[in-house]
Parts: structure tokens; sequence; C-alpha cells
């Protein structure tokens, strides 16, 4: 029905709001191709002008009004660089590229969009409780590997046993080094925080969520308790147990969750 002036108009247009200032929506764009070619036009053509312009229905990813892009890109050129530096200066030395973040789970009812019949609404039981775990989730993305810790508090101290029980589980120190990227959290950058031989901790610019492979955990483990009623700390604890172990025995998930395109692939 359009020509190829029409559609990189089509084009043009969707990368601006609608004429009513709200959202571009199929029957929107059916009634942008109806002003067009005046006539009316059914929503699946407008589906279809969509997917030929290869558009598809998005969340954006939620990026702070304090990011600085020019930091983020910096970042992540010097961040490789950085890390072929380290393989020429100790090619003997295995190197291996990690991400850390903390999740906070709790008793709060999860709610998560389901599959369901059509003309039934599905429930979930729920009940709003302010108790809480923390996980704190390890990743190396070219790998798919992860760890994690399950604790009660984040703190320094907290932080100082976990980057000691991570660096012997991972096997850090003289023979193999481990950049760990995280955020600038006060308890990652603590003077009194004691950083085990073999970790070198990587801060991310700030306000810089989209860069942390890490943060792609978290939408995986809450997958475990959305629309579920977990009764108390201790049941929560089995849960997301549970959970981690599963996603620790599927690589391919993880990997393809936190491997971003800039992301070192080689260690």
């Amino acid at each position: 029905m359009l020509d190829a002036v029409h559609r990189e108009r089509l084009r043009a247009d969707l990368e601006d709001l609608p004429p009513d200032r709200g959202l571009w929506s199929a029957r929107k764009v059916a009634q942008w191709i109806a002003g067009m070619l005046g006539r009316l036009v059914p929503v699946r053509s407008a589906l279809n002008y969509l997917h030929r312009l290869n558009f598809t229905r998005q969340v954006p990813r939620p990026r702070h009004v304090g990011a600085d892009w020019v930091a983020q890109t910096t970042f992540k050129a010097r961040f490789r660089a950085r890390m072929q530096e380290f393989l020429h200066a100790e090619p003997e030395r295995a190197l291996e590229v990690w991400a850390f973040d903390e999740h906070r789970a709790g008793l709060k009812p999860v709610s998560r969009t389901v599959w369901a019949p059509r003309g039934q609404r599905p429930s979930a039981a729920g009940q709003h409780r302010f108790q809480w775990r923390y996980v704190y989730g390890f990743v190396r993305p070219s790998q798919g590997e992860v760890v994690w810790f399950l604790a009660d508090a984040v703190n320094t101290a907290m932080f100082t046993a976990i980057l000691a029980a991570f660096a012997r589980e991972v096997g850090a120190g003289p023979d193999k080094r481990v950049v760990l990227v995280l955020d600038g959290a006060g308890w990652h950058v603590a003077t009194d925080l004691i950083v085990p031989e073999g970790i070198e901790l990587l801060i991310l610019p700030p306000y810089s969520p989209e860069l942390q492979p890490a943060e792609c955990l978290w939408p995986l483990l809450r997958e475990a308790v959305a629309n579920d009623h977990i009764d108390d700390l201790a049941s929560l604890d089995h849960v997301l147990g549970d959970r981690c172990n599963a996603l620790t025995d599927d690589p391919d998930t993880i990997r393809s969750r936190t491997l971003f395109h800039w992301w070192p692939a080689f260690a």
C-alpha cells in the first residue's frame, strides 16, 4: 500500500511522538496509513508494516537522567583495552572477567505477566511484608558462569567476607587475575574494604546500571517468587537457593542475557 517514500516517512514519524502525543500503537499506525491513502486500513496491515520496518514492541531500558554517555562510552573502550593489556603483560597468568551486583529479595509480592485462557483473569495470593534477603550475584558473561551468596545485610564487613569466599571459589590469586566489574556503592569503595589477592575491582561510571551484566540476573531470579506467596524468610531461602542452582546449571541462558556486544568474550 505504501511506496518507498511513504515507508521512509512512516519510519521517521515513528521515531517521534504520534499526533495525540501519547505512544504509538498498531491502531495509530493504521490511522496514519489511512490518512496517507484516504481509506480505511486494518490494524493487521499496520502490524505488517511495523514488522517490515524492523520495529518490535520493547520495554525501554531504564537510564538515569544523571548518566554521562561520554563517560560510559569511554569506559567501554578503556575496559576492553585494559583487559588486552593484562593479557599481554602477563600471558602466563590466567585472566577472568566477572561482574557483580547485589539484589534485595523479600516477602513483598512480585507480579509477573503469565499466559492464561482468554476471558479468565488469573490471580495470585500475596501479602505485603517487608522482610528481606540480599542476593550477591557474580557472573562471568563470556562463559555463563555464576556464583551466588545469600545474606541478611549489605555492608562493608559482609562484602569483605563474600569477596573472600568468591576468591576461593574461583581460585583467584598469584596464578589467576579476576577483574570484577561493579558499581560505586559505598561499601564497594570503602577504605576498610579488604580485597583478596588476585581480585581487581573495576568501578563503573555513576548512574550506569545498563553497563552492568549482573543486573540482568535479577529478572531471571525473580521468576522463582513471581505470583507466589512465600511464608517466611526460611522458605524464601529455599526458593532462592533452588533457583540459583537451576540458573547455575544453565550457562547458555546466563550467557545469552549477560554477554553484551562490547564485553570482552576472551576472558
